[in-house]
């Protein structure tokens, strides 16, 4: 039996207590969230027998063995960090961290305590996508071009559940994450080439609201092309955009 301790008790920390409640071989034993009224009410409908708004009272607990952050990104990274410097298993919500020397580090501490920590890179385990995957390693199928186009029809700081958040999220780190890992899993090559062209900014959010991501992979695999056809790398083209624009300031173009 392994006991969990959730942190981040939002849409998406709702989603894996969900799932959790149908493996039979685990437990969630804390809630840690941004209020304690939020933590206890998500405790008492999950039967976990603890509540906190403290990671570190989570962290210090011999009774957790594996933590799951559904964290505002910022705190992905130390947060990470930290739960496997306490002897925790991690499973973190994309993304691992903001930035790639975070991210490198995140990698560095789970090798040095030889803990798991897995990202949730979970549409790659999507039934249709393992379809196409066993049959990419089967030799049935080549990967020469992914097209994927993502919308979505929040235009305001809410998550999943339409609830405000006390955070920003972001297309880049957010969204666009599970087209990347998506990529490079079928593709079974490491990405070599990457272009964005991210669209204007939102005046209130601060981040642009529409992104177009251009990837390549390397030429060869095992010496043979990866484009049977063509001779050339896989590609991957893919847009990620809210379905409505927003207007423009007055003044803008």
């Amino acid at each position: 039996m392994i006991r969990v301790a959730l942190a981040g008790a939002g849409a998406f920390g709702i989603k894996h207590l969900d799932g959790l409640s149908r493996i039979d071989d685990a437990t969630v034993t804390t809630i840690v969230s941004r209020t304690l009224a939020q933590a206890e009410e998500v405790a008492q409908k999950y039967g976990a027998t603890r509540a906190t708004e403290e990671l570190d009272d989570a962290l210090n607990d011999p009774d957790v063995d594996a933590v799951i952050l559904c964290t505002p990104t910022q705190m992905h990274a130390e947060q990470s960090i930290a739960a496997l410097r306490a002897g925790k298993h991690v499973m973190v919500e994309i993304p691992v961290a903001d930035s790639w020397s975070d991210a490198q580090d995140v990698e560095r501490v789970a090798r040095e305590t030889g803990l798991v920590c897995m990202v949730g890179h979970t549409r790659r385990f999507n039934p249709s996508h393992q379809w196409i995957h066993q049959r990419v390693l089967a030799g049935e199928l080549s990967i020469q071009q992914m097209d994927v186009q993502t919308y979505f029809f929040r235009r305001t700081n809410t998550n999943a559940l339409g609830q405000p958040r006390s955070w920003t999220d972001n297309l880049l780190w957010h969204h666009a994450a599970h087209t990347v890992d998506l990529f490079a899993y079928q593709s079974g090559e490491p990405v070599t080439r990457a272009n964005v062209l991210a669209g204007p900014t939102h005046p209130e959010l601060g981040i642009p609201m529409d992104m177009s991501i251009q990837l390549a992979t390397a030429l060869i695999r095992n010496q043979t092309p990866i484009m049977t056809r063509l001779a050339c790398p896989a590609y991957c083209f893919f847009i990620v955009t809210t379905a409505r624009r927003y207007e423009q300031p007055s003044g803008g173009r």
